[in-house]
């Protein structure tokens, strides 16, 4: 007996359609786009001169005034709703779900479909407006003026303050890292726009970080026997050392690919140049 006709279902093709354009908008070839980098900030650090704000452990979002991309490039797959709430001028600044939840937020940001629960609880965290004239000062007193009257949660100007000392910086910094932020960013007040890393942005930090190239996988012993033990990782000083700590069970099963970017952080250099207390934070992926 032939198999009854079922009738066609347009909601199905059309979310078959959604996820293949943002699969192919992810995976398609990008250029990066030129953003400004932080250097760290020296020990005993004169504030003066600069605006300060924390550090968040978010991901890093470029909004080119139709697309919000990664800092690699790849397209992020946000809710209409979300993206057409945004300016149509260029943003630069990170999504954030709040401190503590960048496993999550990475989770939600990466997704080829939006869950539009998670994204109600994601903040477009703004702290630059790329190519712009003036300062940094007139540039965050314009990105003020765009955010506030929108009334809207979902798109911030980061708070800038002054440190009057570099006493007064520590015990912010301090207090920051007490309530679960990661640290602090200082951005020279009178700086024009510009891009690549550049002393004009500092970070500060309890614990510095940094970036390697994973270039092999240390076989595990005792409990984690069978899988990664430990990553084989290269700075761009040429520096090689093994990456263990920090790594979960699910990372030890699927560690990072080799030639992978991961970002660790660290409390100083051996005379040798080799990072103390090495510690794997995440793979840098696009964020």
């Amino acid at each position: 007996m032939p198999t009854p006709f079922k009738p066609f279902r347009r909601d199905v093709l059309l979310g078959f359609l959604s996820m293949a354009t943002a699969a192919w908008a992810q995976a398609a070839p990008h250029t990066a786009p030129l953003l400004l980098l932080a250097k760290e900030a020296p020990q005993g650090l004169d504030p003066t001169g600069y605006l300060v704000s924390e550090k968040l452990d978010g991901v890093r979002a470029y909004w080119d005034g139709e697309q919000l991309r990664f800092r690699g490039g790849g397209v992020i797959a946000a809710p209409h709703w979300f993206l057409a709430r945004l300016p149509k001028v260029a943003l630069d600044g990170e999504l954030w779900m709040g401190r503590g939840q960048f496993d999550v937020l990475s989770g939600a940001v990466r997704r080829l479909r939006p869950h539009d629960a998670e994204w109600r609880q994601i903040r477009y965290m703004v702290f630059e407006l790329p190519g712009a004239a003036g300062s940094f000062t007139q540039r965050y007193e314009r990105l003020q003026r765009l955010a506030e009257p929108l009334l809207w949660p979902h798109l911030v100007a980061v708070q800038q303050f002054t440190a009057a000392s570099s006493l007064a910086l520590s015990q912010r910094l301090e207090a920051v890292v007490r309530a679960g932020g990661e640290g602090l960013m200082l951005h020279r007040a009178g700086a024009p726009y510009t891009t690549g890393r550049s002393e004009v942005l500092l970070k500060l930090k309890p614990e510095q970080d940094a970036e390697a190239v994973v270039v092999a996988h240390l076989p595990g012993k005792g409990k984690h026997a069978g899988r990664a033990g430990a990553l084989q990782v290269r700075t761009r000083d040429g520096i090689e050392f093994a990456l263990g700590s920090g790594l979960t069970d699910e990372q030890r099963r699927h560690p990072p690919k080799v030639g992978e970017v991961v970002t660790f952080t660290y409390r100083g250099l051996t005379p040798q140049g080799v990072p103390r207390f090495a510690t794997f934070l995440r793979l840098r992926g696009e964020g």
